[in-house]
């Protein structure tokens, strides 16, 4: 065991490398410039290639640019700036191309303030874009987590060659934590026939966002509806604990988690019957969680620190027109 005290953001940047991240680009925006700045030191050093670019539009089509090739490939921001990829990110997805985002949210609307918050999530597990279109998305709730979350991200993306967000806030991403980087366990690269190679290395191979035919494009949203049924069926991950024959549970994501944590510990430790669910996967939704307490539990309990944005998805899969009543206090 080799523990190293670290920033989340410094981990996840660390973890990335590891996984064999060896394009990044990025433009400057609070919470998430520690990695940003780590990125600008480690990656030369993994003989990979750091790009400040001029603005989060030029980033993210950088990114399309290197994913194309099967590189693994990744950029990061904040509320804004997600803003201002939303449409690079739409044309990834349509091009089934991988490659992974970080989203360190800010406070907002708008530009926001510094505090951190888990306004954004929304706008990555919705889609802030057009199109019919999804995104894997991860909320790691630790450091030792966010170096893990970097690996299996990449693994997501390449695996079901679709871009995968990890959303984290800016406490997630601030505070520091012993990390364990021989606890990530290395998951494999899958062949990626389907990349760019050059004009010298054989038969040429052509990638393209959307068809511009009726044919072509009914047939590709087709395609990634099954690939998306496919990842909802699969890919749903979540934590319990004390859920069994728990009255209420608490559900929260994030770093809301970790504060729900102690607070399910300490009502446990007066004799209430209370759990946590805690989602690991915000896209897809982990509902299987839910299907089987939902007959059982008196109560959910929403936590989050936004005005309530997953309450949707969580409202959705526990069916409250056939026995829960939704309250807001």
């Amino acid at each position: 065991m080799a523990l190293e005290l670290m920033r989340g953001n410094e981990a996840i940047a660390e973890g990335a490398i590891r996984a064999g991240c060896r394009f990044y680009t990025g433009y400057p925006i609070t919470p998430q410039n520690e990695l940003f700045e780590y990125m600008a030191k480690r990656m030369p050093q993994a003989e990979g290639t750091f790009l400040q670019c001029e603005s989060e539009v030029a980033g993210i089509n950088m990114i399309w640019g290197a994913a194309c090739t099967g590189m693994r490939a990744m950029t990061s921001s904040s509320g804004p700036g997600m803003s201002l990829m939303s449409e690079g990110l739409t044309t990834l997805a349509a091009g089934q191309l991988p490659c992974v985002i970080v989203d360190v949210t800010r406070a907002g609307p708008g530009l926001g303030r510094i505090a951190p918050a888990q306004s954004d999530y929304r706008q990555v597990t919705k889609g802030g874009g057009h199109g019919d279109y999804h995104v894997i998305v991860l909320g790691p709730s630790s450091t030792q987590e966010m170096a893990e979350h970097a690996n299996l991200a990449f693994y997501l993306a390449d695996l079901y060659r679709n871009p995968v967000i990890i959303l984290m806030d800016g406490m997630l991403g601030q505070m520091m934590e012993p990390v364990d980087f021989d606890l990530v366990k290395t998951l494999p690269v899958p062949e990626k026939t389907w990349a760019l190679r050059g004009k010298g290395s054989g038969a040429r191979k052509m990638i393209y966002a959307a068809p511009f035919d009726d044919p072509g494009l009914i047939q590709l949203n087709l395609d990634l509806v099954e690939k998306y049924r496919q990842i909802e069926e699969k890919e749903q991950r979540w934590e319990e604990v004390q859920a069994d024959g728990a009255e209420l549970i608490v559900v929260a994501f994030g770093s809301a988690a970790r504060a729900s944590l102690d607070a399910v510990q300490t009502a446990r430790a007066e004799g209430m019957k209370v759990g946590l669910i805690r989602p690991v996967t915000l896209w897809p939704f982990p509902k299987k969680a839910f299907s089987r307490l939902r007959r059982s539990t008196k109560a959910f309990l929403d936590v989050e620190m936004n005005a309530g944005q997953m309450q949707e998805d969580l409202e959705r899969n526990l069916e409250l027109d056939s026995g829960f009543r939704r309250r807001d206090k």
